[in-house]
């Protein structure tokens, strides 16, 4: 696939950004090399290759969920901005 000022024309206005005919020329050359790359990755024999999800085959390291804090409830209702014993207050944002 190549492509010409014509379609890098067609493409700015398109998306009704306006490109000078240096940056137009330049968007092509670059647009090119892309798609002669891609064309390279096309060629490429994947069949038997599996889908990595990362480069590093190691597994997760599990832990058992432990409660380390308790009741802590007093102190954080000491943050709330208005005193209250039950629910942390905060100021109205919608009017």
């Amino acid at each position: 696939m190549s492509i010409d000022l014509k379609t890098i024309k067609h493409i700015s206005k398109l998306s009704r950004i306006s490109v000078d005919e240096k940056r137009a020329e330049k968007l092509a050359d670059d647009l090119n090399s892309i798609f002669e790359f891609i064309e390279k990755l096309n060629e490429l024999k994947t069949d038997n290759v599996e889908p990595l999800t990362s480069i590093a085959e190691t597994t997760l390291k599990l832990r058992s969920d432990e409660v380390k804090s308790k009741n802590l409830r007093e102190q954080i209702i000491k943050n709330s901005p208005q005193e209250n014993e039950d629910y942390f207050v905060v100021p109205k944002v919608i009017e």
